[in-house]
């Protein structure tokens, strides 16, 4: 299989998940293009050698991942103008829960996502965050408790 045909196979296969990781920890879509575009450039410089298509999915998570912290990073150093509304809602509780989560540190934000969206274990986020798993149950607690003092137990979490 060729290089351009693999990428194709990649891109199909775990394009959406790593867009909407990395759109989760960045808040801004040209970040999020940028960081997976990275991560599949790393994939195809490094060339890794992983035994199964989970292994493969959890490595371009994390590189995707580490990615959008990156820009986050880099953004904060060199801010620019107001963010986009990025996750339109179609009820009044859904958008003020995902307003709640885009107010998260982008670490505790990367770790909802990763444990509600994904349906990561603790440690497959450790793993992604570059973390013990018992700091990434922290980092989700942490948030759940943010997520309840904003929204004062208007929304089910």
């Amino acid at each position: 299989m060729s290089h351009s045909d693999r990428l194709e196979e990649l891109i199909a296969k775990h394009g959406t998940a790593l867009y909407r990781a990395a759109l989760s920890v960045t808040d801004s879509r040209a970040d999020a293009e940028d960081a997976v575009q990275d991560a599949y450039l790393k994939y195809l410089e490094k060339r890794p050698l992983l035994p199964d298509a989970r292994r493969e999915k959890a490595w371009l998570m994390r590189v995707c991942v580490n990615a959008g912290l990156d820009r986050l990073r880099e953004r904060k150093r060199h801010p620019a103008g107001e963010l986009l509304d990025i996750y339109p809602a179609p009820d009044r509780e859904t958008g003020e829960l995902m307003e709640a989560v885009e107010g998260l540190p982008p670490r505790e934000r990367a770790a909802v996502h990763l444990f509600y969206y994904e349906g990561y274990s603790t440690g497959e986020i450790a793993r992604v965050l570059h973390c013990r798993p018992g700091t990434a149950r922290s980092l989700l607690s942490r948030a759940r408790e943010r997520l309840r003092q904003e929204l004062k137990g208007e929304v089910e979490l």
